[in-house]
């Protein structure tokens, strides 16, 4: 299950403005805390093509930390 473009535009204003020199884009984040989810996975787990996996769960901390939440 991956989001798409679209579905990932739909919920953009939810989401925080990233700062900084930003390497992966929203949607790469949201499918990677899909991936998680559905597979049951560590962090560690994710495959490459999502990214570095630090990056990702960090991203997704700091959004729950300011009382947020993600698109799933």
């Amino acid at each position: 299950m991956e989001l798409t473009g679209a579905q990932c535009e739909r919920i953009q204003s939810a989401l925080p403005v990233q700062r900084g020199k930003v390497r992966l884009s929203d949607l790469q984040v949201q499918n990677a805390v899909l991936y998680v989810a559905e597979q049951g996975c560590k962090w560690s787990g994710l495959p490459n093509r999502f990214g570095r996996w630090h990056t990702i769960y960090m991203r997704m901390s700091r959004l729950l930390k300011r009382g947020g939440s993600t698109c799933v």
